[in-house]
């Protein structure tokens, strides 16, 4: 058995492949494939060689993610991989590279990934359809909300649904997620919703000069008030840059960005800052990060900084 790997770079880049000397030697598809699996702590599953795509379990995902993915084009060739970190793998029985079999994978994993598209835009409708229901049956959220009393800020346009606040999140000028917010600060968003390049907006947008870019909705909330410019929350790092290339598209180029990082300084290599740098210059965006008056408290945005120094201006 001869296996193929590709799995992406450092930088994420398209993966690159590689290949690994022959192991185990087997007398059909199917068992190879199971150890080849095995070895990723993928077990129990009953290998289909039909040619069709199946899905799994990834082992470091909770479970129900169907992540993992295979297909056997023939009975001599298997393709699996990982839909969240972009690996994928090529089990043959073949001693030898084969480059027959090698482009049946290809051809193999060029099938899963158009299928994984379809299925993700599928399930995304699907989602969105379910946060646009929520969204109409919510009630304007109340000041007295425990998360928005703690952040010290207004609603904002949030809406509450029981004790949840409701974030919406946009892509394209539709609804198409929602963050919701539990009393304690509790976030979780529409299950299998679209995140990439989705995001919500505090203040206008239209005639301004400057808009800031952060991650949390109440920094950007913080941010709104202490500037009177537009912020929006992206509401993960990973998707920062997705949403300042949108913004940068979608606004006129004297329109100035600045990206407001989180200041992970308890973080080895600060990845709040780091990555925040990074998209900044990808984005030709000016860059902040708060600086803290405390040194042993867990702050980290600009909310924290906010809070931080309230207590100390009072007593001043």
């Amino acid at each position: 058995m001869s296996i193929e790997t590709r799995t992406p770079d450092h930088k994420g880049r398209a993966p690159v492949p590689r290949c690994v000397l022959p192991t185990l030697e087997h007398h059909s598809i199917e068992s190879a494939l199971v150890d080849a699996l095995n070895a990723y702590g993928v077990a129990g599953l009953s290998i289909i060689a039909d040619g069709e795509i199946h899905r799994f379990d990834a082992p470091d995902k909770r479970r129900g993610n169907l992540s993992g993915w295979y297909v056997c084009p023939t009975h001599e060739i298997a393709v699996y991989g990982f839909w969240h970190t972009g690996e994928q793998h090529t089990v043959t029985l073949a001693g030898e590279h084969d480059p027959i079999a090698a482009e049946q994978a290809r051809q193999a994993a060029r099938r899963a990934r158009q299928a994984r598209a379809a299925q993700r835009q599928r399930e995304q409708a699907h989602a969105a359809k379910r946060a646009r229901r929520l969204w109409a049956s919510a009630s304007p959220a109340g000041r007295g909300h425990a998360y928005l009393v703690t952040k010290q800020v207004a609603p904002y346009g949030l809406r509450q649904h029981g004790s949840n606040l409701l974030v919406p999140l946009y892509a394209e000028g539709q609804l198409v997620n929602l963050q919701r917010i539990a009393p304690d600060g509790g976030k979780r968003f529409i299950f299998r919703a679209r995140l990439k390049g989705s995001a919500t907006i505090i203040g206008r947008l239209a005639a301004t000069s400057r808009l800031y870019l952060c991650e949390g909705w109440a920094t950007a909330a913080t941010l709104h008030v202490a500037t009177g410019c537009p912020a929006v929350a992206a509401m993960t790092a990973n998707n920062l840059a997705a949403v300042g290339h949108a913004l940068r598209q979608r606004l006129p180029s004297e329109v100035a960005i600045t990206v407001a990082a989180d200041n992970d300084r308890g973080t080895e290599g600060n990845p709040g800052i780091t990555a925040a740098r990074e998209i900044a210059a990808a984005l030709r965006a000016d860059l902040t990060w708060p600086r803290f008056p405390c040194a042993d408290c867990a702050c980290t945005d600009f909310n924290d900084l906010a809070r931080c120094q309230a207590p100390r201006e009072g007593v001043a």
